[in-house]
Order: structure tokens, then sequence, then C-alpha cells
């Protein structure tokens, strides 16, 4: 099961197709990578989704513990490959061996979740309401409600987690779990391990006997793929990890749709830490080291990166720059992802560096030529300049920050008031700055899906009460969140049920 083809996965089989194929690119030497992988088209659109659609009747009507079987069938299967999995994909990102195995595992994991929580039958939320037929003036109508699988889903891998957020990830687990047919659109970046995700899918639908047209993976570097995937009427809704202009993009295809349908985007988040004067007094070194590893984490290629750190100017943020400096320079170059994301990291420094009164804090080290290795990166600018210059709040994917130096508490709450939406807020606080904490996090609860104090947002635990979404442009619906739990509720719609008898009943509402 671990050679590749270079094709797509439709019900269950490699499909090749004809015509120009394209490569993955392993982003430490640049070297092009075998097989060669076949250029996804409209018919392959057609054919997956006619699939998923004429099975997806079938498949919302599998029992609950059908669906849980595989779920835990998938990652048994993504664990026989385990060693052909992490090889492939350090090869096509240059991440390392032991944050991909991580990442398998927490792809498994969810996978196992979603299988413990929909046996409980807790994710159809049963309502029931009994008739009362003597009161008066209008008798009451038995009503009952649960909720029930949208239809077919576009899931669109991403490129910085190609586990736990791609062909078998948190997306993919989720829809399954609700009971929606799935058409993964693999990244580019990384096909190779698409491919040997979705033969692992493939095969746990098999061994469970499951109709094969409840999955499918296309492959393909163009936009005209993606374009054809979010466009076609059999699918019921999409999700999207990646850049605000394509998010963006496929949210207007969706909503233009003579059938409009749910595109649920995550997108760009800078997750702005503020730093209080007094914690800097007691805490300044601490906080400069871990700062600065997690904006490195991962080169800074996690959606939850701070990208943006709000200080107040006095003797103790001087010291703490100072510190700040000496450990954005003393870091090493770290590969990114591949040369299209390094290019718009650089590109993207050189647009912050030609603002007015933006400086560098790090040294400036110039990314070598020929990789995809880039530097770390601290830059600096006042809040009058960060207020002015909207450019500014834009997310800078990869290993760099940008200070804003606040005249007072006031004018911190200033450009707090002036962020768009965010995946997360930070403040690190004394304990005896309650009082700017509480009105600091007034203003942020407003901007972003999650609050955190004395913290760091890279890293985002799996479970009941992660909430990993937030206000436009962090995520096109800030009601619903893309980890844990709770992200199956974007596949789930619900439909109330009015005076029928209990034979006609879904089994969770008799």
């Amino acid at each position: 099961m671990t050679a590749l083809s270079g094709g797509h996965i439709i019900a269950g089989e490699s499909v090749a197709t004809v015509g120009q194929g394209f490569f993955a690119v392993n982003p430490v030497s640049g070297a092009k990578l075998q097989p060669a992988f076949c250029e996804g088209s409209a018919a392959e659109v057609e054919r997956a989704a006619a699939l998923a659609e004429q099975d997806f009747p079938t498949f919302m009507q599998v029992d609950k513990s059908q669906r849980a079987a595989l779920l835990d069938t998938i990652a048994a299967e993504l664990l026989a490959v385990k060693d052909a999995l992490i090889a492939r994909a350090e090869l096509e990102t240059a991440l390392p061996p032991a944050r991909l195995a991580g990442e398998l595992t927490r792809t498994v994991n969810q996978l196992k979740m979603f299988a413990r929580f929909i046996e409980t039958g807790e994710h159809l939320q049963p309502q029931i309401v009994t008739a009362m037929p003597e009161r008066q003036p209008q008798p009451r109508p038995d009503l009952r409600m649960t909720q029930v699988p949208l239809g077919p889903v576009a899931v669109f891998g991403a490129s910085n987690f190609p586990l736990a957020f791609s062909v078998a990830g948190g997306d993919t687990a989720a829809a399954l779990a609700a009971g929606c047919p799935v058409i993964v659109k693999g990244h580019p970046a990384h096909p190779g391990t698409s491919e040997l995700a979705a033969q692992a899918i493939a095969s746990a639908v098999r061994k469970c006997a499951l109709p094969e047209g409840i999955f499918a993976l296309l492959q393909g570097s163009s936009h005209q793929l993606g374009a054809a995937l979010v466009s076609h009427p059999a699918i019921s809704a999409v999700t999207f990890t990646g850049s605000q202009a394509a998010g963006r993009e496929l949210f207007d295809l969706a909503a233009a749709r003579a059938e409009p349908i749910p595109l649920f985007a995550e997108m760009g988040s800078v997750n702005p830490i503020f730093m209080l004067p007094q914690v800097l007094q007691v805490d300044a070194e601490r906080l400069a080291q871990q700062f600065a590893e997690s904006v490195c984490l991962g080169v800074g290629q996690f959606c939850t990166k701070p990208g943006l750190l709000f200080a107040v100017q006095g003797a103790e943020l001087d010291d703490f720059v100072a510190r700040l400096r000496e450990n954005f320079t003393r870091l090493p170059a770290g590969t990114m992802l591949h040369a299209g994301i390094k290019q718009n990291f650089t590109a993207g420094l050189e647009r912050f560096l030609s603002c007015p009164d933006v400086s560098p804090v790090s040294d400036l080290r110039p990314a070598p030529a020929g990789n995809c290795e880039v530097f770390p990166t601290l830059l600096q600018t006042t809040a009058a300049a960060f207020l002015a210059q909207p450019l500014l709040a834009d997310e800078l994917f990869g290993p760099a920050a940008l200070l804003v130096v606040c005249d007072s508490s006031a004018q911190m709450q200033q450009v707090a008031q002036a962020l768009k939406g965010q995946l997360s807020a930070t403040v690190h606080a004394a304990a005896t700055e309650e009082a700017d904490c509480r009105s600091l996090f007034a203003i942020l609860q407003r901007k972003a899906g999650r609050l955190l104090l004395n913290s760091f947002p890279t890293g985002v635990e799996v479970c009941q009460a992660m909430f990993h979404g937030g206000p436009y442009p962090a995520a096109t619906d800030s009601r619903f969140t893309s980890v844990g739990h709770e992200s199956i509720r974007r596949f789930l719609r619900p439909v109330c049920f009015q005076g029928l008898p209990t034979a006609l009943l879904p089994e969770e509402l008799r």
C-alpha cells in the first residue's frame, strides 16, 4: 500500500489522468521528487462528486457505531504506514521526523476522539417536546429535533500541517463522523504524503464494507481544480486552511453559487500579545526567550504564531527589547515548507521595512539563495505608525514579528480596538495589573476566538473546550471551531420532526 502511483484516489482506486503532471519539490535541496502527480480537472471532480452524492444516502444512515469503527480503522491504517508517511512527509516539507511523528499521533487521536464522541450520540443534540393536546387556546404538537449530515464535503489540505490538517486530518475526521462523504483537494506541496494517507483511508473504507464513493483524493496544483470542486452542485460544504486571499476567493465562489453553501475557511491571524509593564519588570528574561521560541516554532509556520507584540515604552521595555534582540539574533535559519512560502515571507518583510517608522530590532540576515531557508527577524514600530498603516496588521507567515511600542496603557487599548479578527489574543501581566487585564480582555473577546493569560498561543489542545476560529478574517464564520469535538457542528444541520409516530422517528428521538 505504500507505493505511490501519482494518481487520484476515487472509489478506492488510483486514477491516472492524461496530460502534464507536477512534482513535489524537496525544500532543502530543491530537487524534484518522484513520481509525477496527475493534474486534476473538472472531469475528476465530476466523477468523485457524483459518487459521493450517490453514496451519501447510504452513508448518512449508517449506524454511529459503524462510523466510529471506520474512524478507528483509518487510525489503524495510518499507523500501519507510519514509517512511509513520515519519511515522505520529511522529504516534501523539511519538517523533522519528531515533529511529524507527533503530528501523526495527533491525527490518529483526532480520529479516535470523534469515534468515541459519536458513539455517545451527544453530537446529535436530541431535543424532545411532547404533545399537549389539551393545551388552550391551541394544543401543542409533538416536536422532536436532531442533527443530520449536510452532504458531501470538500476539504482543502493545508500546507503547514501535512497530516493533522490535511487528507486524514481534523476536517476529514469530523465530516466522516457526521456522516458526510469527503472529497479532499490535496495540497500540491506534499502530494506523496497525501496519496499515502488517502490509500490508508480507502483501505479502511473497504475493510469496513462501506460505499467507496464516500472518500476521494484529487491532486492538482491549479486554481481551476479548487474552483471546480467548490462550484460543483453536489458539494454541500467546504473547509479551507490557508491564506486570506485564497480563502476569500473560494468563499466568494461558494456564496455565488445558484445554491450557496457554507465555506469554513481558517485564514490569516497575527495572534497579538500584550506585555504589561510590571510583568516585564520581574520576568523579562524568560518572556523574551519564550516569545522568540513561539514566533520561530516550526519556522513561524503555525497559524497561532504570535506576529504582533504590544508593550508600553519605558526602562523595563528597553531591557526586554535588548533580550529579544539577543534571542532573535542567535536563532539559526530554518527551512520553510516550500519556495512559494519563502517568497511570500521575504516579500512581506520588504513591504514592512518599506513603511515609515519601521526598523529592524534583530540583525537583518539575508535568506540563503537556492533553498527555502530564512532567518528569524524582529521588527519594531510605534503605535502611531501602526494605526496609520493598516499593512502592519497583516499576517507575515514565517519566523518574524513586529513589536509595537505604545506611549501608555490607554494607547495599548486603542491599538487593541483597531485589530481585525484573530484566532488568539494574549495578555502577559503581573498580579497587580488586574485592572488593565480586565480592560484589555473586554476588548479582545470581540476580536479573538481564544484568550490567553501569561502563556503563548502556539499549540492547540484537541478537546471539548478548545475553540480554534475567530472573527473575520481569522475565519469566515466566528461561530465554528476547526479543532475539537465541536468542529463536527460545521457538517450537521438541525431537523425538526412534528407529529411522527415512533416507528418513523430517528432512533435518538424515539
